[in-house]
């Protein structure tokens, strides 16, 4: 293994990210049968809002009130409420992807770990405090506290600045969202791993350094 550090995105990389489930758990307690059909409106407004985030088009706190204005009103409770309450349900049903810690262990010692994430500070912060992954990271970079997010390359700027300024070819950027981590870590001049559990085709003009279909393979990658 070359690398001197690994920077770690969380969300379906490190982290099962089931927002459908988060939200049923959330809804159920005011009362609200939350389904399918549901799920996919609710998407119809959430993912271009996070593409915007992710272009610096908007900020973080108005990602996360505009995505639940419809049901704010239906409800009558403040739309921030319902993103707390969303928040809480996903760190409670938060769970590490297969082979994440067996893979975090065995490249304890072996290389500087870090976490570099566009999620918000609240549910990053306690899905690591219950998974015991807190001290596994340094630094743990996260957007809503830099105020860009990926693929803007001056998120791992900032974090290459705390991590010491290594050389950015011993650094290796490993995340699922091509648009995100592998095109951000790309455009800082990092080496890259996708982790592409479904097996898409790679997007035009990305072009990672390594793929994976698992963190068992990627393990396999960098410690042989």
């Amino acid at each position: 293994m070359d690398y001197r550090w690994i920077l770690f995105d969380a969300d379906d990389t490190l982290f099962h990210f089931d927002a459908y489930q988060g939200l049923r758990r959330m809804f159920a307690v005011h009362a609200v049968n939350f389904g399918a059909d549901d799920y996919a409106r609710y998407q119809e407004i959430n993912k271009p809002l996070w593409v915007a985030y992710q272009e610096g088009r908007i900020g973080a706190t108005e990602l996360q009130t505009t995505r639940f204005d419809h049901w704010s009103r239906r409800l009558g409770v403040p739309a921030a409420a319902l993103n707390e309450g969303f928040l809480h349900a996903m760190a409670d049903i938060c769970t590490l992807l297969p082979d994440a810690r067996a893979l975090l262990d065995a490249l304890a010692g072996r290389a500087r770990l870090g976490l570099v994430t566009n999620g918000f500070t609240a549910l990053q912060t306690a899905r690591l405090e219950r998974t015991g992954l807190l001290g596994r990271f340094d630094p743990v970079v996260i957007s809503e506290q830099v105020g860009v997010a990926k693929p803007d390359p001056r998120i791992f700027d900032h974090a290459l600045e705390r991590m010491g300024h290594p050389p950015r070819g011993r650094v290796l950027m490993v995340g699922d969202n091509p648009h995100s981590d592998i095109l951000g870590g790309l455009r800082a001049g990092l080496d890259t791993c996708w982790l592409n559990i479904h097996g898409h085709p790679a997007p035009d003009g990305i072009e990672p350094h390594h793929e994976v279909p698992s963190l068992a393979s990627l393990h396999q990658l960098l410690l042989g």
